[in-house]
């Protein structure tokens, strides 16, 4: 139940948290993309199999995303003080990373921290739709992405810098990533929210029938899986791609960085409120296909190239498209999910997310481990991309519009 607290005080204290909690997402997201492989890599010179766990972590959280939903609702805790205990078990993961550097504990810890910090985000989605008026949903998280973004770019950029001159402080990285989950939960703690209405099933993966039951959310599920797999074989490759010396290139840590974490954020930056604003605004399907289009025309630039400036260009365009991608993601089941059940949905895209998450980079590490070039992957990655738009556009034809939203709950009740 809510706190004592009008509709517009929830969305601004829901705000005002979301934004100073931003920063710690913008630092932790750069763990998950560029400096816990990079530590594999360099300094613990791990083989394909450790990468690949590594690399999965977040996924794994995605994975079992509807077990935590399903546990949240049955012991009857309000979403945001579940997503506060999910944070502080990152935090802890990454304290015993600290004190105990070794492989195996580096390797687990960073499964679980990366884990966590994705677990908790249907509970997200759910807050977000009771917060957030319908018409500033986008515009709002638009908002707080920014502040992530500009985190993640300027923590790239320090942290790359800080591992070139001295490798050994990838240590201290460890703590940052704690103190990140720490505050993380500080501001989850602040948010005002209600219980999940109990659903009347007890099994984790009764959301299922969701996309059984609706035939627009299952056709974009499917384009989501799609295009989940193309981008997640190619994601972790690009650390892979330019820091193992096989490929012939072995850039520094801060120029690995600059290619994975600054340029691509800077982009998302500048480009995060126009993304927001069209979330709002146009018809969502048309907006998939464009930002699929991009992607696929990142991977092709990024790994096809053979010159620096190659790179730049793929991680621009990279950039572009997952500004878009990072609205899309997190919010398009509150155009099309009956209100109360916006957790449930979400889970169910979680739960798809993760197990295309924890799949496309094993099969990727695999594919390269027999000796697939990197560029016969990226055309197949690209090729998924390319076909989850084609999908997608008889919805476009069909002009299919966001279900009507009522109000979830009283103002002021509590």
């Amino acid at each position: 139940m809510f706190r004592r607290v009008s509709a517009e005080q929830r969305t601004e204290i829901t705000y005002r948290a979301e934004q100073w909690r931003a920063l710690s997402t913008g630092i932790l997201e750069t763990a998950g993309t560029t400096f816990l492989l990079l530590i594999a890599e360099r300094w613990y010179r791990t083989g394909e199999d450790a990468k690949a766990l590594i690399a999965v972590g977040g996924s794994l959280g995605l994975l079992l995303s509807p077990w935590v939903v399903n546990l949240v609702e049955s012991r009857r805790w309000k979403t945001s003080q579940a997503a506060s205990k999910i944070a502080a078990m990152g935090c802890v993961t990454f304290l015993v990373a600290f004190f105990f550097p070794h492989l195996w504990v580096f390797t687990a810890c960073s499964v679980i921290g990366m884990a966590c910090s994705a677990a908790a985000i249907p509970l997200m989605t759910q807050i977000y739709q009771e917060n957030y008026p319908d018409k500033e949903r986008g515009r709002r998280f638009a908002r707080t992405l920014i502040i992530r973004i500009g985190t993640t770019a300027l923590f790239s950029e320090l942290a790359g810098r800080a591992l070139t001159a001295r490798f050994e402080n990838f240590q201290w990285l460890l703590l940052i990533f704690a103190v990140a989950f720490a505050w993380a939960s500080i501001q989850l703690s602040r948010i005002p929210s209600q219980t999940l209405r109990l659903s009347g099933h007890t099994h984790p993966l009764r959301a299922l029938r969701f996309a059984w039951s609706d035939p627009v959310f299952r056709i974009t599920l499917i384009s989501w899986m799609l295009l989940g797999f193309g981008t997640l074989m190619m994601q972790p490759m690009r650390v892979e791609y330019l820091a193992n010396p096989k490929y012939g290139y072995a850039f520094s840590a801060a120029t690995i960085a600059l290619l994975i974490g600054v340029i691509p954020n800077m982009v998302r930056l500048v480009l995060s409120p126009v993304w927001g604003w069209l979330f709002d605004h146009i018809n969502f399907f048309a907006l998939r296909v464009t930002l699929n289009i991009g992607f696929a025309a990142g991977i092709l630039t990024f790994f096809i190239s053979d010159s620096f400036d190659g790179f730049v260009m793929g991680a621009i365009i990279f950039g572009i498209s997952n500004s878009g991608g990072d609205v899309a993601w997190s919010l398009w089941v509150t155009k099309f999910a009956p209100p109360d059940r916006v957790a449930d949905y979400m889970s169910v895209h979680t739960f798809f997310t993760g197990f295309r998450g924890v799949l496309a980079p094993i099969i990727a590490f695999q594919m390269i481990k027999h000796g697939v070039p990197l560029s016969t992957l990226s055309w197949v990655a690209a090729s998924l991309v390319f076909f989850a738009a084609l999908l997608l556009i008889p919805e476009i034809r069909n002009n299919r519009k966001a279900r009507p939203v009522t109000v979830l709950v009283k103002e002021g009740s509590e």
